[in-house]
């Protein structure tokens, strides 16, 4: 609590609105999602041709923005819900530091309609699938019944950008990693729901996992797990990936099918939780970048 309060009053002081109008993009998230983007277009590219400086950069500016943009939108679709979590209650617009909070609208829209300009640029099919991840991530929000399957649909937007941006086509490779994306999805939201469970039901929250029980909500997790591991060691058979990267993927894979059985063993929300942050960058930032160095010593 201490920290949270800290940081309120850090973002409540002179120069504080330009901290909560970069907070309400959910940095860490964007520049993740940024982030496998750019790997995608790593993986794409033919790394005996030059480099695509240009094509890089843009695809770069078109993922912070979009991504960002989409993010804030969603942060103010949700601002009511929220305001009810403990967790999350300290973020910009429920804690009123961007009040009202249709004052962010006009720059994360903006964001958005840049972003989507630049992926227009770059190929009609990052214009597309940018589009369509946007559309998905905003429309639904507010009937879902599970974050599954439209939460995998705008996850795999920045991918498909990315690679598409260099190789101007939709293959097989690209395929395999939408499908990387989509059992990576429901295990690294599902985990986080599980491990704050309470503070998800008293705010209202009654879709999967949160309207089970939570010793027979965690046990889909194993299973996604499993297919987590074969989508990427599908990667290795099918997308020409070498070695290196299977090693990397076999070990994170197991990893995380380790932590999902331990989880069952102790049903601690510490444990859902230490899967949740194990999923973000430990897991998808060091798969995607394993990708990138076996393209490169390949």
């Amino acid at each position: 609590m201490t920290c949270d309060l800290d940081k309120y009053q850090a973002s409540t002081g002179r120069g504080g609105w330009v901290i909560n109008y970069i907070r309400v993009l959910k940095p860490r998230e964007t520049v993740l999602l940024a982030f496998i983007g750019l790997c995608a277009a790593l993986v794409a590219w033919d790394w005996l041709a030059p480099f695509p400086t240009r094509t890089f950069l843009l695809a770069a500016a078109a993922l912070l923005m979009g991504s960002g943009g989409t993010n804030g939108l969603t942060n103010y679709i949700d601002r009511d819900l929220d305001a009810k979590m403990q967790r999350v209650r300290h973020r910009p617009l429920p804690s009123g530091r961007i009040s009202p909070p249709q004052k962010m609208l006009p720059w994360a829209i903006s964001l958005v309609i840049g972003g989507l300009a630049i992926a227009w640029f770059l190929d009609p099919l990052c214009f597309a699938f940018g589009a369509f991840g946007v559309v998905v991530a905003i429309t639904f929000r507010k009937r879902i019944t599970c974050v599954f399957p439209q939460g995998a649909i705008a996850g795999c937007s920045p991918v498909i950008i990315g690679y598409a941006a260099v190789s101007h086509r939709l293959d097989l490779t690209l395929l395999l990693l939408c499908l990387l994306i989509t059992f990576w999805t429901p295990l690294h939201v599902w985990s986080v729901m599980i491990a704050n469970r309470d503070d998800y039901r008293q705010a209202g929250i009654k879709y999967f996992p949160v309207s089970r029980e939570a010793r027979d909500a965690i046990k889909i997790l194993p299973f996604l797990a499993a297919l987590l591991l074969g989508s990427s060691i599908s990667l290795h058979r099918y997308g020409d990936m070498g070695t290196f990267y299977l090693a990397v993927a076999c070990i994170l894979g197991i990893m995380m099918f380790v932590s999902t059985l331990r989880l069952i063993y102790t049903s601690f929300s510490s444990d859902a939780w230490r899967i949740y942050k194990l999923t973000a960058f430990p897991y998808l930032g060091l798969i995607f970048i394993a990708m990138v160095i076996d393209r490169a010593i390949s």
